[in-house]
């Protein structure tokens, strides 16, 4: 196979919302290209890109797949990413490593929420997109509509490239205003006539055409001069144009597809081929330094592996683009993540779960291998003169959580090893042995991305698991100062125990000033700061411990070991046993015993006075709430409102998208345990929203009390 050079090699991400028929495209897009020689649909279960069996049980993708198209002497590395918002993280991976975006919109329903998310993506990491209009051969197909739609969206940055002659069971022609011809098809599709527009559709051919015009002029001084020179621009002229707005993004041009009966993807590949960006054009990768490379062919060497699955009787198939340089196979690498020496034994160029051997590949190529010995997602592979890393894909943050464990007890180290490793697959599932909650936690980006995992464990692996509500990680605190002794004292034969401490508790915030006077019972204790210690405690929040020991009351031996005591004691609060945090310790008497007095009893009277003053501190129960945006349709608006606020939400703001309306909201992570869920029931699935932890706030005095009957009741029981 010919070697293509970074001027001849195009990325592009198929994204659209779930049922667009992006997998019906690409397995179109395969055939025209003659990579197959016979077109699988996703009912029959035999498309090149959902070839995982989760995927044929589900009927739509759930992985991101990677195919190639050779056509006009270009290469065109797709990526066909998943719909639904459950598995967002194969369309992030696609668009870091990409350089156009190819948007599928089913004419049914134009724009839905998945168009707006994914689109989102887009103009994060400014990569152009192309709006491809697909099944147009529905019944309820509405083509004017879904332009109006994208119009009223992004406004004249819409430009028609073509418009559907009649939609509906009868759709078989298509006006192409930048070619100016009509393209029909018979009823089996494939190579279309090529005719003159017929003289009803030219008035509306010439409008839409000299808009196009307009819109390719406008984005290069050089055309904008002949434009208004000669009042018209070539057709090449016009490709130039079009692709000058495609890469600055002031121009989204709208073509027309009936995928499913082969309709216009020719077409399509011919846009893609002559006018989409090369990746040479583009912006370039930014290394973890700082650094931008461009992507030479005769640079250093360097691979970004932006995917990794494990495939049956193949063992881990890594993805990878290749940022600089050229690899062969044979090629030794260093792993710059880990290490490690890699040799690349043999490269691939692929179309789903087939592999093509080639011989090299240069810059700006998608690529994959197999049979690494330890490399994982994310990693940069390259040749010895070269020092890049790259660390460019950020995930969202996961919005379903569910604690997991095996049905059988003994399988839980086989049950953490298929979680990680699935984990390596598809990164925002994201995995937590939980020391705190004692209980492992899996969370994705709603249920059903959870329920795939649960799927492919019990299928794949033949491991039974169950799924259960996860527990909340509650933190404990105190809302006064309080103080408390304690001694400790054990005498049975031979050397004994003794330590005695007496210290104040109080609540610590950030620039609290240092301690001087308290008044406990009529009885007044002066402070004299000797030493202060500010501990970050891993789980959040502070504690700060202050020596106010005068006289030697206690060895200053001995309060590392109080402190020992105090930290036990914050690990495992009074109330729930939850985590303690934001507390200010002041041990400022204490006694001690020439010869019974050591570390262990110190410890344990320095534990036994906090827990004892912590109690009488007036302590409360934090929870974690988050900071939650839901994008919801207008007509659904009163009912999210209405679940919000009995989900205890605090409204922090609104705002309108063009048809979409955004609730900032503040939400206690225990009131979002099915939120996804929920939400979806309420909108009919058009809604979306994304969760990000914002702080720990007091819980509600009712909830607290329930709280502590429950932990005291499950004491009781153990």
């Amino acid at each position: 196979m010919k070697v293509y050079q970074t001027n001849e090699i195009k990325n592009i991400a198929i994204l659209g919302s779930s049922g667009s028929g992006k997998t019906t495209l690409a397995e179109a897009m395969l055939y025209e290209g003659g990579v197959i020689n016979r077109r699988g649909s996703v009912e029959s279960k035999n498309t090149v890109c959902d070839y995982f069996p989760v995927e044929k049980e589900y009927g739509y993708s759930v992985f991101s797949t990677v195919f190639s198209v050779l056509w006009q002497d270009r290469k065109l590395n797709f990526i066909d990413c998943p719909g639904s918002d459950d598995f967002i993280g194969g369309a992030v991976s696609a668009l870091n490593v990409t350089d156009t975006a190819l948007m599928v919109l089913n004419a049914q329903y134009g724009i839905e929420v998945g168009t707006i998310n994914q689109f989102r993506y887009t103009e994060q990491f400014h990569k152009p997109v192309i709006f491809v209009v697909n099944q147009l051969d529905h019944e309820k197909a509405d083509y004017e509509s879904t332009v109006s739609q994208l119009r009223e969206q992004w406004g004249g940055k819409v430009v028609q490239i073509q418009y559907p002659v009649n939609t509906g069971p009868a759709f078989n022609a298509v006006v192409d205003v930048l070619k100016m011809k009509m393209y029909r098809w018979k009823p089996e599709g494939g190579v279309p006539e090529v005719l003159e527009i017929p003289a009803e559709e030219m008035d509306k051919a010439m409008e839409l055409h000299k808009a196009l015009v307009e819109s390719a002029a406008e984005h290069d001084d050089v055309l904008m001069e002949k434009f208004f020179e000669a009042g018209t621009l070539t057709e090449d002229e016009m490709r130039a144009g079009i692709r000058a707005g495609l890469i600055t993004r002031n121009m989204f041009p709208v073509f027309c597809v009936c995928a499913g009966r082969d309709m216009c993807v020719r077409r399509t590949l011919e846009f893609l081929g002559n006018v989409v960006p090369c990746t040479d054009s583009m912006p370039r990768p930014v290394t973890e330094n700082g650094e931008e490379i461009t992507p030479d062919p005769n640079g250093p060497t360097s691979l970004f592996v932006f995917k990794t699955t494990v495939e049956p009787h193949i063992g881990q198939v890594c993805f990878f683009k290749v940022i600089s340089g050229r690899i062969k196979a044979g090629d030794d690498l260093v792993n710059a993540d880990r290490g490690s020496k890699e040799r690349i034994a043999q490269i691939f160029t692929v179309a789903g779960q087939n592999r093509t051997e080639v011989e090299e590949m240069v810059a700006g190529d998608i690529g994959a291998t197999v049979k690494m010995k330890d490399v994982h997602r994310g990693n940069t592979l390259n040749s010895k003169d070269c020092d890049y890393t790259f660390d460019f894909i950020k995930y969202p943050e996961p919005k379903f959580r569910r604690a997991v464990k095996p049905v059988n007890e003994a399988d839980s180290e086989k049950m953490m090893e298929i979680l990680f490793r699935m984990r390596e697959e598809d990164p925002t599932w994201v995995v937590e042995q939980s020391k705190e909650l004692k209980q492992t936690i899996v969370s994705g980006q709603g249920e059903f991305h959870l329920r795939t995992l649960k799927w492919r464990i019990e299928n794949n692996d033949k491991l039974p698991i169950e799924f259960f509500e996860p527990k909340i990680p509650y933190r404990e605190t105190i809302t006064k100062a309080a103080r408390a002794d304690y001694r400790h004292k054990k005498q049975s034969g031979g050397a004994g125990q003794f330590g005695e401490v007496h210290l104040i508790v109080e609540p610590y915030y950030e620039g609290m000033p240092a301690p001087t006077t308290y008044k406990f019972g009529g009885q007044e204790y002066k402070i004299t700061v000797r030493d202060t210690q500010t501990i970050d405690l891993e789980w959040g929040g502070k504690l700060v411990f202050v020596n106010s020991i005068v006289g030697g009351a206690i060895d200053a031996r001995f309060l590392p070991a109080i402190l020992k005591g105090v930290m036990s004691r914050m690990e495992q609060g009074p109330l729930t046993g939850s985590y303690a945090r934001d507390v200010r310790v002041i041990v400022y008497d204490g006694k001690m015993h020439p010869v019974d007095s050591n570390e262990v009893s110190f410890m344990l009277a320095g534990r036994n006075a906090f827990s004892t003053a912590f109690k009488e501190a007036a302590p409360k129960i934090l929870e974690p709430v988050y900071d939650v945006e839901v994008a919801v349709p207008g007509a659904c608006m009163g009912d999210v409102m209405g679940d919000l606020q009995g989900r205890r939400a605090i409204i922090m703001g609104m705002s309108s998208e063009k048809g979409y309306e955004k609730i900032q909201a503040k939400v206690p992570l225990k009131e979002m345990s099915n939120y996804s869920t929920a939400l979806s029931s309420i909108s009919g699935g058009r809604a979306s929203f994304s969760m990000k932890f914002a702080s720990y706030e007091l819980v509600p005095a009712d909830i607290q009390e329930k709280l502590l009957k429950e932990y005291a009741a499950q004491n009781t029981e153990e």
